[in-house]
């Protein structure tokens, strides 16, 4: 999707945003029976109306605020995806966006439902051409955005599509060498840098959990390291994001069953992808924040020397774990790539990973699962965020007791907790591998859709980056 400013009006197809029905003598294209038809028609209770002239179309959108800010900026967002499929219907290419309501940012939230609703894959699709839709460019005039959020619109939207494409891509295009190969091409547009480890370097390393749930694969694993580091960075230790970058979850030989279970299962390095756009946007943005970003990648399979129930694993950082379920993987190659983060004596500490089916069954598709030891201003930014940008969180606790679920006889800890509690008892385990401030998101809910939802499609949704980049901009303001 294309944005851009028109410095004169444009005679072309128009949308306009108002909020109260005397803004209509405003829209000077509109005649004076135009003019009372959509007057009339808005006092009636439309929320739109359109007006046919021949050649060119007019738009109007009532907004009618809600009870928040962030609820009246999610109607926005819907209301772009709605406008998106009539345009769509109407095979427009274009679209000009003019706000004469007084939410400042109005034009902004619209637009962002109509590019995000507006999201295809059609990579592997023979009739690709005949379905893609038909709207290419959203302009605004230059009463309605700034050149500075139009810029920003561009870039997000372009991390959104950037991983919900990875998500999308099944194992057979994309194992755990091709991520690390697509994250180093984001890194190159971007400009940030990229490091990938290789299955020798990560053996050298003695990185344990990553090793163990490799073994199955006759694939090697990755460990790739990405940081962007301004020269004015606000920040004197970095900011480090951690994704999980499982590119496809068997179970192992704790085997899923296939029904609506392991055939979505190329989603769960959704937390790798969800890391690398933010990359790919906060470089482009040029944020003041010096960042680095950890990817551990491999498959979980059943196959080759896999690991088993009942074996006694040894992590990065030394502690032995037993191994009770192969698909409790996740949280292995995270506490890896956790301890890796130690090095940088970082100023925080985010993962986000599909980790638990306990997670999804609490809050659904409507939210993300966080916990951890940040402090209560940290967690309270990440949650304005999650408003503000309709990604919303629910924090568990991290009380002792959880931690207690996941004690081993034999080991120094066992890798699941129980039947009770699952979401909880993931982090814990995590915890014992931070020595830092740090938040635990799991997406496992959020990440892929199994139908088309407003501005979320089916398939990967790229849900929490603009959270996080929400959170990142924001980041050192009071």
């Amino acid at each position: 999707m294309e944005f851009k400013i028109l410095q004169k009006p444009s005679g072309k197809n128009h949308l306009y945003i108002i909020d109260d029905v005397k803004a209509v003598k405003n829209i000077a294209s509109l005649s004076d029976k135009e003019q009372k038809y959509a007057t009339e028609a808005i006092t009636g209770e439309q929320t739109s109306v359109t007006i046919n002239q021949y050649g060119t179309l007019v738009f109007i959108y009532n907004l009618k605020a809600k009870k928040t800010d962030w609820q009246t900026t999610e109607t926005l967002r819907k209301a772009g995806a709605e406008w998106q499929a009539i345009c769509n219907k109407q095979k427009l290419a274009d679209i000009t966006i003019t706000n004469l309501s007084k939410q400042a940012n109005a034009a902004y939230i619209l637009a962002e439902g109509m590019a995000l609703a507006a999201y295809q894959f059609l990579k592997y699709r023979s009739d690709a051409k005949k379905i893609t839709q038909s709207l290419k460019t959203i302009s605004f005039t230059k009463e309605s955005i700034t050149l500075k959020e139009v810029n920003q619109l561009s870039i997000i939207n372009e991390a959104v599509y950037r991983a919900r494409t990875l998500v999308n891509e099944p194992l057979n295009y994309l194992t755990a060498e091709q991520l690390s190969k697509e994250i180093q091409q984001l890194g190159k547009e971007a400009g940030f840098t990229v490091r990938v480890l290789n299955k020798a370097q990560i053996t050298k390393e003695k990185m344990g959990g990553i090793l163990a749930v490799n073994r199955g694969s006759i694939l090697p694993p990755t460990f790739t390291i990405m940081e962007y580091k301004p020269k004015k960075a606000i920040n004197k230790k970095p900011i480090v994001l951690v994704g999980k970058g499982i590119v496809y979850d068997t179970g192992g030989l704790s085997l899923k069953p296939t029904l609506a279970s392991m055939d979505r299962m190329k989603s769960d390095m959704s937390g790798a992808a969800l890391v690398s756009a933010s990359m790919y946007a906060l470089s482009k943005m040029q944020l003041p924040l010096h960042v680095i970003a950890l990817v551990p990648a491999t498959e979980n399979r059943p196959g080759e020397n896999a690991y088993t129930p009942g074996d006694v694993i040894t992590m990065y950082d030394g502690t032995t774990v037993e191994v009770l379920n192969t698909d409790a993987e996740g949280r292995l190659v995270l506490a890896d790539a956790l301890h890796w983060a130690k090095r940088y004596k970082p100023e925080l500490v985010v993962d986000f990973a599909t980790l638990t089916g306990a997670a999804s069954v609490a809050v659904g598709e409507h939210g993300i699962v966080c916990m951890g030891t940040a402090d209560d201003n940290t967690k309270a930014a990440f949650k304005n965020s999650g408003f503000r940008q309709y990604e919303r969180l629910v924090e568990y606790p991290l009380w002792d007791e959880y931690g207690d679920q996941i004690k081993s006889d034999i080991a120094d800890l066992k890798n699941v907790g129980g039947p009770s509690g699952g979401a909880i008892t993931a982090g814990k385990f995590l915890e014992h591998f931070i020595e830092y401030p740090w938040m635990h998101f799991d997406i496992a809910g959020v990440s892929h859709s199994i139908s088309k939802r407003s501005y979320m499609p089916a398939g990967g949704t790229g849900y929490g980056i603009r959270m996080l980049l929400d959170f990142l901009m924001h980041y050192g303001k009071a």
